[in-house]
């Protein structure tokens, strides 16, 4: 037999002893809970039905359903309260009443039917007629009629012949035995009871009179019940059931009914077992050898799958490479070209302000270019994560829908904005930078595709979830790509990216992003008429969205006419980086700085120690000597109070944290935008209105 083949016989061989010795997992956890919190549950014992349930000599309770509640029991890891009656019709009566939960041994009947549900009918005892008189022998059940017969009142029995043997003259005593006993003294004509418990009574209590001289067409199946209204117990001791096997019932029996132990070896059962174990392992062998074929032929398609999609990524990434060239050249050409006309001597003020919009244009579009390059390529590698805050949701819609109704009226298209979310249902647990950039790329690109027509951005919570809807009329996707729109690097089609501007990642981007919010993005689109894209995000809101930054209230409240001298340390390295931040500084309206520079973080810390005048600090993280992240914590540990704004380069979510985690008040990202710088000066120098000169 070659190596492997045996390796797998052996293998299948474990597999089958771990499968068939292990024990299975009876009960799941919400079930185990669920008996720990119910842990006063109470069985119903009546320990006068030997063999059945009995007290012994030693005063305890005994008998094969006892064993087999003990079973029960050990299968589901729960000890269930015991209850003991000695009177029958009390224990009738509290079942009825819902004062037990479950009845160890009990006859089935269709009034116990209404408030019952039995199980475990291990075994079928007949009900047999026992009187003194051995002249009865091979009589039938209707030669009693004109005799009284005697049972134990409220049992099964009783309940079945009082409904199907109404010629029957019927009499009761409290149990079993008191019945046998009035028999054997001549009180009745005649005892019926089940066959296993009349033997059992009649020669414990040396009865020895009294015979059986008929079977009736009744039995006796001992039931375990249980309450009907109590589902979940029902349902857990279901389940226990099911999983109790015919060996472990015969391992009960036997015990109790003294069969021969016979050794394992000389059971037919044995060999059957064994001939079958053999016989399953051939099988095991032969499936496994065609699984594993299977799983070549897969592996091998899956292999072939791969390599396809490799040369795809691969001519992908190549149009990437020669794409982004042309990308990042278009906006350079654009800064470079119009930069060297804004030194033509001749040029008037009109082209000046239109040459520096190009200018700033194409900064903007380069950097964009560059940030989404950044961005893919940390969410291909992991290392993005999600960082929920409170966000107010309706304020990001209007903000997206008032930057992008400009961009929507030079391209002459409709856009509308239908949000079906009150504003106190719109404060929600989220990202909220990763949720803007999602629904900024949607709505760029809806621009972005649509000539004509209308663009609508539609908000609403349904089923626990919030539904972002961005329709167009634009030109719409073609069957046939609809499957790459997502795959970085892709647009639509060839065609498509030569009449349209970008890499092809801002759909790919949106998607991984909505992944990390635990959401996702659907669509659908009809070449030539429009596409909608849905964004599906969990809603979280938060209880109290009722929070005003006292901050922003008290810049609203104080004038803001008078001129304040404020002292400002620009901590940069480079040249031109400080001259434009100074320049920035100084034309801001309404401000009277004065301003300090370091070039270096070590020389900051310097001059916060030695100068506690300085009311804010500008910090650029990347510089010799001392990086900006390290300057911060230092100046920090000695002036907590000193607000602290970083100003780099470095600009992901990431970056971002990590300057605040330094210790920094807030953030803005070179190139430094006017119309962010202000706002921020205006927060930590509260006194004086957020304004820019433009």
């Amino acid at each position: 037999m070659p190596k492997h083949i045996q390796q797998v016989f052996l293998l299948a061989l474990v597999l089958l002893g771990l499968f068939s010795c292990s024990k299975s997992q009876t009960l799941s956890e919400a079930d185990k809970k669920w008996l720990r919190d119910n842990d006063s549950i109470s069985v119903a014992f009546f320990p006068y039905y030997a063999p059945y349930q009995f007290i012994n000599e030693n005063e305890k309770i005994d008998g094969i359903l006892t064993d087999y509640l003990s079973l029960i029991e050990d299968k589901m890891g729960h000890k269930f309260e015991r209850k003991l009656y000695n009177n029958w019709e009390q224990l009738l009566k509290d079942a009825e009443n819902n004062k037990i939960d479950i009845i160890l041994e009990i006859q089935q009947t269709e009034k116990r039917d209404n408030y019952l549900n039995f199980y475990s009918q291990l075994f079928k005892s007949n009900f047999v007629l026992i009187t003194k008189d051995n002249s009865f022998q091979n009589s039938k059940l209707s030669d009693f009629h004109n005799k009284t017969v005697v049972v134990p009142k409220d049992y099964g029995i009783h309940e079945m012949l009082k409904e199907q043997e109404k010629k029957l003259n019927i009499a009761t005593e409290v149990d079993d035995i008191a019945c046998l006993k009035e028999v054997n003294r001549g009180t009745y004509d005649a005892y019926i009871g089940p066959k296993a418990v009349a033997n059992y009574l009649i020669k414990t209590e040396n009865l020895e009179n009294l015979n059986i001289v008929l079977e009736t067409p009744y039995s006796y199946t001992p039931s375990l019940a249980v309450q009907k209204q109590n589902v979940e117990l029902n349902q857990i001791i279901s389940k226990t059931i099911k999983t109790i096997k015919d060996s472990e019932k015969q391992v009960i029996f036997d015990n109790w009914l003294y069969n021969a132990i016979v050794p394992f070896y000389k059971k037919p059962s044995f060999w059957i077992g064994l001939s079958g174990i053999i016989l399953i392992s051939l099988i095991i062998i032969l499936l496994l050898n065609r699984y594993l074929k299977y799983l070549i032929r897969e592996k091998t398609k899956e292999l072939k799958v791969a390599k396809e999609r490799a040369e795809e990524s691969n001519k992908l990434k190549t149009a990437f490479i020669h794409n982004i060239s042309h990308e990042v050249r278009t906006p350079m050409n654009g800064i470079i070209g119009f930069s060297e006309l804004l030194n033509d001597p001749q040029i008037t003020v009109p082209k000046q302000k239109e040459y520096s919009k190009i200018i700033i244009d194409s900064s903007n579009q380069l950097i964009n270019i560059i940030d989404d390059i950044i961005e893919i390529s940390k969410l291909e590698t992991n290392q993005v994560e999600a960082r929920f805050e409170e966000t107010n949701l309706n304020d990001i819609l209007r903000l997206l829908f008032s930057d992008f109704q400009s961009k929507a009226i030079l391209k002459k298209i409709a856009i509308y904005l239908n949000n079906a979310i009150q504003d106190e249902q719109a404060i929600i647990l989220t990202d909220k930078l990763k949720l803007n950039k999602i629904l900024y790329n949607l709505i760029d690109n809806a621009i972005k595709f649509t000539n004509k027509g209308s663009i609508e951005i539609s908000c609403k919570i349904d089923n626990g979830n919030i539904l972002i809807q961005v329709i167009d009329t634009g030109i719409g996707i073609k069957p046939e790509d609809q499957e790459l729109i997502f795959r970085n690097f892709s647009q639509s089609e060839k065609e498509v990216t030569k009449s349209y501007d970008g890499l092809g990642l801002g759909l790919s981007i949106a998607l991984k992003n909505a992944k990390l919010l635990n959401g996702n993005i659907s669509f659908t689109s009809t070449p030539k008429k429009g596409s909608t894209f849905i964004l599906t995000i969990p809603y979280h809101p938060i209880v109290d969205p009722n929070k005003v930054d006292p901050s922003l209230k008290e810049i609203n409240d104080i004038s803001t006419n008078t001129p304040i001298k404020q002292v400002i340390l620009i901590v940069e390295d480079g040249e031109v980086n400080f001259l434009f931040l100074k320049t920035l500084l100084l034309k801001m309206k309404g401000y009277k700085f004065v301003i300090h520079r370091a070039e270096n973080g070590k020389e900051a810390l310097n001059i916060c120690e030695n100068n506690t005048h300085i009311d804010l600090v500008l910090m650029d993280i990347r510089m010799p000597i001392m990086d900006g992240y390290t300057a911060t914590r230092k100046i920090k540990k000695i002036r907590p109070e000193l607000p602290i704004v970083a100003q780099t380069a470095y600009s992901t979510e990431e970056d971002i944290q990590k300057a605040l985690d330094a210790g920094c008040d807030d953030f803005v990202s070179k190139p430094v935008d006017r119309k962010l710088l202000g706002p921020i000066i205006s927060k930590y120098f509260s006194g004086l209105k957020k304004s820019i000169h433009s």
